[in-house]
């Protein structure tokens, strides 16, 4: 039995949905003008239709009609006037807008607090809003929250793990019409074809759905990715103290969501202040147990858009992590002679004279490869090992039943003892293995390419720029040379007593190219949103690069290290540079081709073996190496901005900013990230109000409906309005080029040039464009007044011809890509002026490269405008000048000189971005093109051509990659000559550096005990996104220097 209370208000929600026609006019009227489209009646229906199917899905404190308290409360709430005579606020509406406010604009509890105190002082009947209650015991077993204290000073809480259970976070996604449909778009809508562009492309989803079909057969169980980095919550870069967040990531959904901020869950707050390493395992135990009941028995959940109730699954598809961090979840220790996971015990190491490199790239090469007998150039031995096998689950268990059983945590019966060979590099049987699907899983552990890419870039500029701390090129580095008897040239020469000279290497910068690279690097300016100004890290005093993040080195690996070392290292070190940039640059696109991908596994090979070839061992360390496997995890895991740490470091970023108090800082973050889930899920119903999901893209264009294109350009113009009367020769061009890129005047050109042909006209084309306009307007016009309704109304406006007086802007926003004039642009740090297209000259298509000078709007009657570029464009075709020329996938372009100056405008919507860099090659005149992949559109293909959320084309704070791979590069393989230098003489330096060290090989394992648990600090460094910068460290990267 329903109470009647109950039953007004449930069908105050369902007639929004269904016309009730017994009610009443005087009620409906009534009901219509209480019920403001808040959006808050259509989240109060969605949770609420799951119970009225009769599911309580395990909540025992419900009325008779099965309805929980919490949700009654939220209803009642919604038909309470905020105050007595408020008719605009319910109580509800104004809790929920209350949290958004503190959410949204980080507001402290303190400043809330404040606010209610003073709306009670000042409104003394409002007496609405409850208090909370503070819990003294446990909800569950009743245990004091305290520790023993006897009475006496202030409570102490025990440690505290906060666990934030994930099933119903789960099922709330299935509870929203927002995103219920979402959830089984890789199903509904994604098209299986040779390209990856989602999770579910990858060959680790389809193994994982062909050995559990039960669970493949419903779309709607969840695949999820676990993810873990601590992160120092006091704002410094030091690991004083370390905090670890434990993220759950939904992969189901759709590209534009999968892995962004709303959808990323937070499970577990590891306290600190230390890291908790290896014993990870303890505080991942009740996280286990929920998954593997979501797993195994499932959860009851209702799903909104089918109005039925089904049963949820889950399961883990693989986990995102750091890789310190990869080895504490997975058990294996990531240093040592063993260091590489995927390489298992077949990992390729040598010991140097002061630490472990790790080479033999050549196994992965084809057998017949002469570089496989090549001693002389690589590390003086014949290569004839096959490359390791990838190890199974079954592989693994079996390693893993070798070790002796410990009790997870700091337990008494665990000492520190000597490990076996037999042991390798584990430490643990990891938790997860107790999900019944984990050893099956074929992809468990991610690489993360964010690192990998920061740290190779470290060490690259280390090098080149001859950085003390940085490079790997040192004295002791020429040793281990010597003591394996390779690259004689680049020996230290004695010069007498512990007296001794190092040789230039071809692959160091001199001082004069290091001040030309820093002043490139400095005359750098990217596109609006495209990466951070890196002129920022160029420090004038010592020529070097200092307080890079993971993002700059990613664009400057991949973008401008190829370019800017241009003029001066060796061809050879220019060449390898450029193809290990190009590398990173297609595995990190946000489609990826299988046939390419096969191929790059090639390619890395070769790349790491011509590396080999010209820098010393001491370059090789364990980051250098992983990148040889990335392809095959590319393979097993699709695109790589479903697998890397950058979403992380953001969504860390984010709980860092929420620390107010610094006496606890875990408290801080749970309340915060509560009370920001929550408002999450309310945001996406919430109208009136700005949320972050309908707030407007910082590059927000105008999408105009009309019936011809032309006159429906997805374009915003910004900034202030300059009027300016056109000449008539000037009007007749802008007029004479809207009719030659408008497809529906087409077969009116055609028309008239017939006409000029019946009559007989000598110079065809000349007439054509001087006489077509005013034909073109009587036409239509005379088609008009015979008959209104059958002449297009947008074709009447265009044959009417613009507004002599046109209006002039100095920016605009084009398909959510912001252009600006080259006067504009030269006042500012970012670069939007520079445009290509592609043309026909002559008998040829071609790219015309230029800049953009006027941005002009032609305005016609009725209301419609035209927006158009006119650009200064580059001379390409002097028959006795070169003046564009291509090295590989760098493009070069002379800009001193223009053409086409009586043909230079184009539609705003033609024009596609690319932005110049200095050529430090060729010369002042000479700019380097970089075309510009947008990382907020994404190119994907669906089974049903529906409109898309506008979510789907504006995805903010991404990070930058191409689209795709089509532009391949092919490894060269020319034989590298002498690596010493002989413009330079050799620099005196001291020996004693090196002496008194083991020489190679004559070390035991390092790694023999097991307490080596501690993070790698040499590795990695706080990278949060928006925090601070170190004043101590110039690439904060690996800094174990040989």
């Amino acid at each position: 039995m329903v109470p009647s209370w109950q039953k007004s208000a449930n069908n105050r929600y369902c007639e929004q949905l269904v016309v009730d026609d017994e009610t009443d006019e005087e009620a409906s009227d009534e009901t219509e003008a209480e019920d403001e489209d808040d959006g808050v009646n259509d989240m109060l229906f969605d949770l609420q239709e799951q119970y009225n199917q009769g599911d309580t899905n395990g909540v025992d404190n419900t009325n008779d009609g099965g309805i929980p308290a919490y949700l009654v409360d939220l209803m009642m709430g919604a038909r309470t006037e905020l105050y007595p005579g408020c008719k605009k606020m319910s109580r509800t509406l104004f809790i929920i807008q209350l949290l958004h406010l503190k959410v949204y604009n980080k507001l402290s509890n303190k400043m809330v607090d404040m606010m209610l105190k003073l709306m009670k002082s000042s409104f003394p009947d409002v007496e609405t809003l409850p208090e909370i209650e503070k819990l003294e015991a446990c909800p569950v077993c009743q245990t004091s929250r305290w520790k023993v204290n006897d009475g006496v000073g202030k409570k102490i809480p025990h440690k505290i793990l906060r666990y934030f259970p994930l099933k119903p976070r789960l099922q709330r996604l299935f509870l929203s019409e927002k995103t219920s449909k979402k959830m089984v778009w890789h199903k509904e809508k994604r098209i299986d074809d040779d390209y990856m562009r989602h999770p579910a492309d990858s060959a680790a989803w389809k193994d994982f759905d062909r050995d559990y079909p039960q669970f493949a057969a419903e779309p709607r169980n969840v695949r999820l990715a676990i993810a873990t980095d601590g992160f120092n919550p006091f704002g410094d870069m030091s690991t004083s103290y370390s905090m670890w967040p434990v993220i759950q990531a939904p992969l189901n959904l759709p590209p534009w969501d999968c892995m962004k901020d709303p959808f990323l869950f937070l499970s577990l707050l590891i306290p600190g202040k230390n890291s908790p390493g290896k014993d990870i395992d303890v505080y991942l135990r009740p996280l286990v147990d929920e998954l593997k009941e979501l797993f195994i028995d499932g959860a009851d959940t209702f799903d909104v858009s089918v109005k039925k109730t089904f049963k949820l699954h889950a399961s883990i598809l693989w986990t995102i992590n750091d890789f310190s961090a990869y080895g504490d979840l997975s058990g294996w220790i990531t240093k040592g002679y063993l260091a590489c996971p995927s390489c298992n015990k077949r990992t390729y190491s040598v010991k140097l004279r002061n630490k472990i490199c790790y080479m033999g790239h050549r196994r992965s090469l084809p057998r017949d490869h002469p570089w496989r007998k090549d001693k002389r150039k690589f590390n003086g031995k014949k290569e004839d090992a096959e490359p390791p096998i990838s190890l199974t689950g079954d592989d693994i268990l079996l390693q893993l039943d070798r070790l002796q059983t410990q009790i997870p945590g700091k337990h008494v019966s665990n000492k520190k003892r000597k490990r076996g060979p037999e042991e390798l590099n584990w430490t643990k049987r990891s938790i997860l293995f107790e999900l019944p699907y984990w050893s099956k899983l074929k992809l468990r552990h991610n690489l993360d390419v964010m690192h990998i890419e920061k740290n190779i870039c470290g060490s690259i500029l280390g090098t080149l720029m001859n950085v003390d701390g940085k490079t790997k090129d040192t004295v002791k580095a020429r040793i281990d040379l010597e003591d394996m008897n390779i690259r004689k040239e680049l020996h230290l020469i004695k010069k007498g007593n512990e007296k001794y000279a190092m040789p230039a290497a071809s692959y160091v910068m001199t001082k004069k190219e290091r001040q030309e690279f820093c002043e490139f690097i400095r005359s750098v300016k990217f596109p609006d949103g495209y990466a951070s100004n890196i002129s920022r890290c160029v420090t004038s005093s010592d020529q070097k690069l200092s307080g890079m993040k993971s993002h700059d080195c990613h664009v400057i690996l991949q973008r401008i290290l190829p370019v800017g070392i241009r003029g001066s290292v060796t061809k050879e070190v220019r060449e390898v540079l450029t193809e290990l940039g190009h590398f990173f640059q297609h595995i990190c696109c946000k489609k990826l081709n299988k046939t390419e991908l096969e191929k790059m596994k090639g390619d890395i090979a070769l790349i790491l073996c011509k590396l080999e070839k010209i820098y010393p061992p001491a370059f090789f360390d364990v980051m250098v190496h992983l990148s040889i496997h990335l392809p095959d995890e590319a393979i097993l895991g699709g695109p790589i901005q479903f697998r890397w740490m950058y979403p992380i470091e953001r969504f860390l970023c984010g709980l860092k900013q929420s620390v107010r108090n610094k006496a606890h800082p875990e408290g801080s973050v749970a309340e915060a990230y509560i009370a920001k889930e929550c408002l999450t899920f309310c945001s996406m119903y919430l109208k009136g109000i700005e949320t972050r999901f309908n707030r407007d893209d910082r590059n927000n264009d105008i999408e105009l409906d009309d019936s011809l294109p032309i006159f429906s350009q997805k374009c915003r113009p910004v900034g202030s309005t300059t009027y300016m009367n056109q000449s008539v020769e000037e009007l007749k061009a802008l007029t004479w080029f809207v009719f030659q890129n408008c497809e529906e005047v087409e077969p009116f050109l055609k028309m008239h040039k017939e006409k000029l042909v019946v009559d007989g006209c000598m110079n065809l084309e000349r007439e054509h464009k001087e006489k077509f306009p005013a034909w073109f307007k009587k036409h239509i016009i005379g088609l008009y007044n015979n008959d209104p309704s059958g002449v297009n109304e947008s074709l009447y406006s265009l044959a009417c011809a613009p507004n002599r007086c046109v209006k002039k802007f100095s920016w605009c926003i084009v398909n959510g890509v912001r252009f600006l004039t080259t006067d504009r642009d030269s006042r500012r740090k970012t670069q939007n002026s520079g445009v290509i297209v592609d043309g026909n000259h002559g008998d040829n298509m071609i790219s015309f490269y230029g800049v953009i000078d006027e941005i002009i709007q032609l305005d016609y009657v009725r209301d419609r405008q035209v927006i158009l570029f006119k650009c200064d464009w580059f001379d390409l075709g002097r028959k006795k000048l070169t003046r564009i020329k291509k090295e590989g996938n760098i493009v070069s372009v002379r800009v001193d000189g223009k053409w086409y100056e009586e043909d230079s405008y184009i539609l705003a919507d033609q024009a596609r971005q690319v932005f110049y860099i200095n050529d430090p090659k060729l010369g002042r005149d000479w700019r380097v093109v970089i075309p510009v992949s947008h990382r907020h559109v994404y190119d994907v293909s669906e089974m049903i051509n529906e409109e898309v959320d506008d979510d789907v084309l504006f995805v903010e704070n991404g990070v930058y990659q191409e689209n795709d791979t089509n532009d391949a590069l092919e490894v060269n393989l020319d034989e590298i000559p002498s690596l010493r230098r002989n413009d330079l003489d050799p620099e005196d330096v001291d020996a004693s550096l090196g002496q008194g060290l083991s020489r190679m090989g004559d070390v035991a394992n390092i790694d023999d005990v097991d307490d080596l648990d501690d993070t790698m600090v040499d590795y990695y460094s706080s990278d949060d996104e928006g925090s601070q910068k170190s004043n101590n460290s110039d690439y904060d990267i690996d800094s174990d220097a040989s």
